[in-house]
């Protein structure tokens, strides 16, 4: 076997797919992991930040029995390095002097030779360890085979300090382990932060990552190595579990990276797809559902959820059903009936007049004088919610729920009814993005799908208006505005927070603006109920943006807005008035 003290080093990538709370079999990962890296001769094999519990652990490391586990499982661990083979970097909790830590232990010859703590705890977005873990001091290298490797763990890469210390005392290469989920911007503005670890230090960096879902968090893996004039020297793929070996040469004092495989990483709706796609199936394996069920509508959202779900999962796991009622149109019908034939999924028909007609005559006399409002159109989303959610729980299949990010904005969305259900994979893509991805699942197949190739969306579903069908020629534009001009605006308050001037000044009508803030001040109640979903965005509902429910502050446009536009927010509003109209998402 190479050693580091000839000049090489050969260090194994175990980009792998934990799971919160198995500590066995997060071992087990591990245990398999080195032996595979073992057969390749490697030194010293690297796992991702806190493999040892899964990440993110969240609440669960104050629990004392947690902690005390997570620990046995390292010292249970570390006496298999005494076997000649390959060392350890591992991510773990550690508890010590009434402190908990987000850590790396080294393991090698039998024993745990050192620890060391993450230093600046991430305390924004979908992150909260500074009230879970106690930050530890500015670290040194650990000492492997004659070899000083610094190990800043994730966010320590995000800033300059711990790196400058590492590179101050000593360290003659940078290991990085990471838990960093996806969202769009994120792979550049990684590989970004990386460059400028690798420009101040002139060290190398491996950047590893781990991949998999974990509840609305997706990992994309992606782990890569650059050398100390930041040049990519290896990519791992991303969406995938992968133990890739890559050799550090020592020369002249400086260890570089030989060239190794680089991967090309998905990109744009490809990478999103990916996302959607591995968040759902974690989602549901992890947690141990047989399969999913799910309401196939005819729209291009629920075709959309059932094609990732086929992906996911395979065929044999889904299954489809339509509910139609009186407003359901023929062509709805015929695409649905078309779309799950394409994907090769069970599909039931179950029409819901029996419970519409038996709800309303139930509640006939105590309504009567009173004209057919929303009332009436949320009995039926109601009786279909309850009907997909008596299947679930008839055959143990996750009820799905296929509701966008634009349509949860606004509150175009039925309580305990289209909202029912277990997990929604498109839960942070807005819609005009659904329409994006679908039509890419049309001219590809993702990596690791286990749908068909070719057209699995008809193509009517994708031509043809959005509509709920819950009165006779409805369509979401009668109440909404075009979904080009809602998502724009949309990602203008969600993702960038910016002023409602602004906003008009990107050529948006200043009354659709002030209309558009409103609802999704007005629908936030309606969010905290929402199922859990894959998070794709840099801003996601629940875990990065979280407002208010009882909420009075409306900003003002200012003199120059139309009057309608300025007018105030009536001193009674709150989430008991004025909100819109019917949880389906009309308008008041």
């Amino acid at each position: 076997m190479p050693h580091a003290s000839a000049g090489s080093l050969k260090i194994a990538l175990a980009q792998l797919n934990p799971v919160v709370g198995d500590l066995a079999g997060n071992s087990a990962k591990l245990r398999k992991a080195r032996a595979e890296a073992a057969g390749a001769r490697a030194d010293l094999v690297v796992y991702p930040e806190l493999f040892i519990t899964g990440y993110p652990p969240e609440d669960l490391v104050r629990k004392p029995a947690f902690a005390a586990a997570a620990r046995a499982a390292l010292e249970a661990l570390a006496p298999e390095t005494g076997d000649g083979g390959p060392g350890v970097i591992v991510g773990t909790l550690w508890a010590e002097d009434g402190k908990l830590y987000n850590s790396i232990a080294l393991l090698d010859g039998g024993r745990i030779e050192a620890v060391r703590h993450k230093v600046d705890l991430p305390n924004y977005g979908v992150f909260d360890e500074k009230r879970v873990f106690d930050a530890g001091p500015l670290p040194g290298p650990v000492g492997f085979r004659r070899v000083r490797i610094g190990v800043p763990i994730c966010e320590d890469i995000w800033q300059d300090e711990v790196c400058e210390c590492l590179q101050e005392t000593g360290s003659e290469l940078l290991i990085s382990p990471n838990g960093s989920p996806f969202d769009w911007p994120k792979p550049d503005q990684r590989t970004n932060v990386a460059v400028a670890r690798v420009t101040e230090t002139g060290l190398p960096l491996i950047y590893l990552n781990q991949v998999g879902g974990q509840d609305e968090l997706v990992f994309d893996g992606a782990s890569f190595v650059l050398n100390g004039d930041a040049v990519l020297a290896a990519q791992l793929p991303a969406w995938e579990e992968r133990v890739g070996v890559v050799e550090m040469r020592r020369a002249n004092g400086t260890w570089r990276c030989e060239p190794a495989a680089r991967a090309v990483l998905e990109e744009k709706e490809a990478a999103a797809y990916h996302a959607c796609m591995l968040g759902l199936r974690d989602y549901v394996n992890k947690n141990g559902f047989p399969g999913v069920v799910m309401g196939l509508s005819g729209g291009v959202d629920s075709a959309l959820v059932a094609a990732l779900a086929v992906d996911a999962l395979g065929p044999d796991r889904v299954h489809c059903v339509m509910l139609p009622y009186r407003y359901t149109s023929s062509v709805s019908l015929s695409d649905a009936a078309q779309c799950a034939k394409t994907l090769g999924v069970k599909y039931d028909v179950v029409p819901i007049a029996p419970a519409v007609e038996g709800f309303l005559a139930m509640l006939g006399k105590m309504f009567a004088g009173r004209a057919p409002d929303v009332t009436e159109e949320n009995v039926q989303s109601r009786a279909r919610g309850t009907a997909l959610m008596a299947i679930s729980n008839k055959f143990g299949s996750m009820l799905m729920t296929t509701g966008n990010k634009s349509e949860m904005s606004v509150g175009y969305a039925t309580l305990y009814g289209d909202m029912n259900g277990g997990f929604n994979p498109i839960k942070d893509l807005y819609k005009t993005e659904v329409y994006r991805l679908a039509r890419w699942r049309n001219g590809e197949v993702p990596k690791g799908g286990m749908g068909r190739c070719g057209v699995v969306i008809p193509e009517n579903i994708l031509v043809r208006p959005p509509t709920a069908e819950l009165r006779e020629n409805q369509t979401d534009q009668d109440s909404l505005p075009p979904y080009e001009v809602l998502d724009d605006i949309l990602a203008c308050l969600v993702e960038r927070e910016m002023p409602l001037k602004d906003i008009v000044a990107r050529g948006h009508a200043a009354e659709t603006v002030t209309k558009v803030e409103r609802l999704l001040y007005l629908a936030e109640y309606k969010r905290r109920q929402a199922a859990p979903g894959v998070k794709i965005s840099a801003r996601n509902f629940g875990r990065d943006r979280r407002y208010p429910i009882t909420n009075r502050f409306r900003e003002e446009l200012g003199a120059a807005a139309p009057a309608a536009a300025r007018r105030a927010t009536p001193a009674g509003e709150g989430p008991g008035t004025l909100r819109p109209r019917a949880d389906s998402g009309e308008f008041s």
